[in-house]
């Protein structure tokens, strides 16, 4: 047989190549008759949320002079939604909805509890909020510690305003008064905040993700200096606003912890915060979703009255590419969620970026842990981080332009389904050949807007991309359904909040839309047994009395860990503001599938109001619980 010419023999080799990395990355597809049968665990109805959207109405805001030529790009953010109790109450029925197509925030029942009140509006020292500034987001928490869930609002613009509610007082603009966090007010444009005992006192404190620098007037029409600014890359920029923790002074007062943060990691066009304690300590991790750069997973070795953070880094491996490393990548940050993807009690790192076919293909992540907590307790305490990425193999790496993630039991079988908020500017024009030569730039140029490629009205850049709702299949790899349960909005959406808002056991969740009407989808689904907890740290002058009456908070910062007679454990921490600008319910929420109405065993841990930890076990019958955890470490029903 005659040999293969050279020239032959090189091609050869090079298209066996180019079939290897094909299959490589081509994504097993189920069939049709799979998806169905995974579909069919599942239904919800859709009820619209807010004023129903108007021909002509705005899709774009005011913005600075020099950035009027990515005037849709400036636009692009700013819905946001949140699930509390705005009646004093324990149950999370009520809605805080931040809308751009006006700029408002308000407070209203969610669809189907009932009109128990009219809708009515936050706004800062009951005037209309200049147009210079615009609201991204509203937090939830009780951060005067009397029971009654005030509220955070955050901006662009601005520095934040602390809604505080008036206990007593029927839910109306009349029950909250606003105050400043910072006196003078300062120009932030903050686009995450999330909340937590981040250092052990016993106390909430906030933190506050900021996106421009401080001082950059974005949406002012006559803005001066500062002078305008974009990222200084697309893949490294630390030129953003300003990662800032405030501590609980008491009384519903903060004071900034200037040095929580080292230099390096204080700065980034931050999207997304996530709490979460990774290594048992009772202290809450951080996790810094940024735009245009590395991602942040900051170590907590704080101590009460003194807050310090140390950042720590994942492992390289030979087949792992670099963007894929915790804390390395060079992808766009825009969401992270917290669930326990292997059922090992350790907490894996869900994270959005964009995955746009034909045009950006990063990745997400679902960093999971390769060694026990104990040992990663050990390894982040010594600045690595035991997370491998997970999400090619488990089907979770692609979704489109992606911010929110958010991870929750939807039919109550023990696994979280996984859903993301997708699309950026929605218009008629493809606008992805001019992101691809930006993309092409060098970074000397891409920090001056007057440099960018024009984005302005009907330009479009994934804005019809679809929310994903990921089941996860026989073979342990997720499957978007969301087309076939009607959940797949083309709207470009930013935030969801889930909770179970009519209290029936399945989870319900909002949508918060950019320049739409956004939505709740009711769960209708015919899902098994469950076990709700809704834990109550005692709060008020007697929150360190054992056995003391009175008013309580939700326990931020408690874990959960229930036990069913099959050997499944479900494991949960009280973290509801983790996200993109979506506050879930202060409830945790544990799917028990076809469990009898049998008691399960529950181990809880949390920190009292004096800084305590403790742990209490109790057993529970499947339905909702609302729990009081006492500073003695007791744990009882408290109807």
């Amino acid at each position: 047989m005659r040999p293969l010419p050279r020239r032959h023999a090189v091609r050869l080799v090079a298209l066996l190549g180019c079939a290897a990395v094909f299959a490589a990355t081509v994504e097993p597809q189920p069939s049709a008759a799979e998806r169905d049968a995974l579909a069919g665990r599942f239904s919800f109805t859709h009820h619209p949320v807010g004023p129903a959207d108007r021909p002509g109405a705005r899709h774009l805001r005011s913005v600075a002079p020099a950035y009027e030529r990515i005037r849709s790009w400036i636009s692009s953010l700013g819905a946001g939604a949140g699930l509390f109790a705005a009646d004093g109450g324990t149950a999370s029925h009520d809605l805080c909805l931040v809308d751009p197509r006006t700029d408002a925030v308000s407070v209203a029942p969610a669809p189907t509890t009932g009109a128990r009140y009219p809708a009515f509006p936050l706004v800062p020292g009951g005037a209309e909020p200049p147009p210079s500034t615009a609201p991204m987001g509203c937090l939830p928490v009780d951060f005067d510690e009397d029971g009654w869930q005030d509220v955070v609002v955050y901006y662009w613009g601005r520095s934040p305003v602390l809604f505080r509610r008036t206990p007593g007082v029927p839910p109306s603009a009349a029950a909250f008064s606003a105050r400043e966090l910072v006196s003078p007010r300062q120009v932030w444009n903050t686009n995450a905040a999330t909340t937590g005992d981040f250092d052990g006192d016993g106390h909430l404190d906030l933190v506050f993700g900021n996106y421009f620098p401080d001082g950059v007037r974005v949406l002012d029409p006559s803005a001066g200096s500062p002078g305008p600014v974009m990222n200084d890359s697309l893949s490294n920029a630390a030129n953003g606003g300003t990662l800032r923790l405030f501590r609980s002074a008491g009384g519903g007062r903060f004071t900034e912890a200037r040095d929580a943060f080292a230099p390096a990691d204080r700065t980034g066009w931050t999207l997304a915060l996530g709490a979460q304690d990774l290594d048992g300590d009772g202290l809450p991790e951080l996790y810094v979703a940024n735009d245009f750069g590395s991602d942040r997973l900051l170590v907590n070795g704080s101590a009460p009255g003194r807050v310090a953070f140390t950042p720590a880094g994942g492992v390289r491996h030979a087949t792992t590419p670099k963007s894929k490393v915790l804390g390395d990548d060079s992808f766009k940050g825009m969401g992270v969620a917290f669930t326990d993807l292997l059922g090992t009690g350790v907490p894996a790192i869900l994270v959005s970026n964009i995955t746009e076919p034909y045009a950006l293909q990063e990745s997400n992540f679902a960093f999971v842990a390769t060694v026990a907590r104990t040992a990663v307790a050990d390894r982040l305490r010594h600045g690595v981080a035991p997370y491998d990425d997970r999400s090619e193999s488990l089907g979770l790496s692609r979704s489109g332009w992606s911010w929110d993630v958010k991870a929750a039991d939807f039919d109550n079988t023990g696994s979280d389904e996984v859903m993301h908020a997708t699309g950026f500017v929605a218009g008629t024009e493809n606008g992805w050949a001019r992101l691809q030569e930006l993309a092409m730039a060098n970074d000397l140029v891409v920090g001056h807007p007057g440099l960018w490629p024009t984005f302005t009205d009907g330009v479009d850049l994934s804005g019809h991309d679809r929310n994903t709702f990921f089941v996860r299949g026989p073979d342990g790899r997720f499957v978007d359904v969301a087309g076939r349960l009607g959940v797949d909005s083309s709207a470009v959406s930013r935030a969801f909040a889930v909770g179970d808002v009519d209290s029936d056991g399945r989870l319900d969740f909002v949508v918060a839309n950019q320049w739409a009407r956004s939505t709740l989808y009711r769960n209708t689904s015919p899902a098994g047994s469950f076990l709700g907890l809704r834990l109550r740290l005692p709060t008020g002058a007697d929150r360190c009395v054992a056995g003391a009456g009175g008013p309580t908070t939700p326990a931020i910062g408690a874990e959960a860990q229930v036990s069913t007679p099959d050997g499944g454990a479900g494991v949960a921490q009280l973290y509801p503001a983790n996200g993109h600008n979506g506050v879930n319910a202060a409830d945790l929420h544990f799917g028990l599938g076809a469990h009898p109405a049998a008691a399960v065993p529950v181990r809880l841990t949390w920190r009292d109001g004096c800084g305590h930890r403790h742990t209490g076990s109790v057993s529970l019958t499947p339905g909702w619980h609302v729990l009081r955890l006492g500073p003695d470490g007791s744990v009882r029903e408290d109807w």
